[in-house]
């Protein structure tokens, strides 16, 4: 019992080591993109790192510092609706931002200045896409509109990528109120945002990515028990008719993670190698094994308040 739980207690803490090293390298490669690429070529894209850019460009003032000040006050909000462990990697990832982006802006052999801008902002947008998508992708985040996304995201079943896109766009036009920036300016700045929000949910959400697979065989059986004892996915036995032949059949219906799929598919050619498979993308699957329903803040609310009610009743 002993050794069981000791080895628990290790893998525990192996997965949080691993949890911050990865937030770790997210940080540098999203402070990077904005420190040595995009600030010093005047050019800001959106997110709260974006917003501190455009005041940096009107005021002055260091774009660390006021990172750090706003997100002071978000980092309670993230933790207080997120959960405390979300709250001590974000204390973490915004720290260590706040961090590298005065560091970097010192280190001015680090920045890169590119002949054609268009390619400077792609390339930038990529980089610092993938850092976000580490950050977040082990319970962590920069703050700012990252914390508002995840908010969004916990109730309503709607993109991180999308709820990025809708704020960034008003903080990239407030670029035209700085004397001297142009609708130039605010292109480079869309093109950023838009490189950016496709990536998040192309690195976020592909993983995730439910598939609906379709079996038609005879060895039905065999295929369905495999799926079930060996790779401990469910399994649904549609009746079917063939409509030429009139014979009775069993269609097996299966969804899996991304992941999986190849696994299933592999699974299921060795049994029988004649069997007809149909894979099919499903944008959205609700139940155990997937995605939790997301109903929006007062129906959560509502449950909650009912919950308790019927435990005073009772007692």
């Amino acid at each position: 019992m002993a050794n069981k739980e000791n080895k628990t207690l290790k893998a525990s803490i192996l997965s949080t080591v691993g949890d911050y090293l990865v937030i770790t390298v997210g940080v540098l490669l999203y402070t990077f993109a904005w420190s040595a690429m995009l600030i010093p070529n005047g050019i800001a894209s959106g997110g709260l790192t974006g917003a501190c850019t455009i005041l940096n460009f009107a005021t002055g003032i260091p774009v660390y510092l006021s990172y750090i000040v706003i997100n002071s006050l978000l980092i309670i909000t993230g933790a207080l609706i997120l959960g405390k462990g979300f709250g001590l990697k974000t204390l973490f990832a915004i720290g260590l931002s706040t961090l590298c982006l005065d560091v970097m802006a010192n280190w001015e052999f680090l920045h890169v200045f590119f002949d054609n801008k268009l390619l400077l902002v792609v390339v930038a947008a990529i980089i610092e896409s993938i850092g976000i998508s580490f950050i977040l992708a082990r319970g962590g985040s920069t703050g700012g509109t990252d914390i508002v996304a995840l908010v969004v995201n916990k109730f309503w079943p709607v993109s991180l990528g999308k709820v990025f896109l809708v704020l960034d766009m008003f903080i990239i036009a407030s670029v035209l109120l700085i004397p001297g920036k142009t609708i130039e300016d605010m292109v480079y700045g869309y093109v950023a945002m838009v490189i950016f929000s496709v990536f998040v949910d192309w690195v976020m959400l592909g993983r995730n990515s439910t598939w609906q697979i379709m079996v038609f065989s005879n060895k039905y059986k065999d295929i369905a028990d495999t799926v079930i004892n060996d790779l401990n996915r469910g399994v649904t036995a549609l009746d079917a008719q063939g409509w030429y032949s009139g014979e009775s059949k069993k269609v097996l219906l299966i969804l899996v993670r991304k992941a999986e799929l190849h696994t299933i598919t592999k699974v299921v050619k060795e049994i029988d190698p004649k069997a007809f498979v149909t894979v099919s993308s499903a944008s959205t699957v609700y139940g155990e094994g997937f995605d939790e329903m997301k109903t929006g803040i007062k129906l959560k609310l509502k449950k909650k308040e009912n919950a308790r009610k019927e435990r005073t009743s009772n007692n």
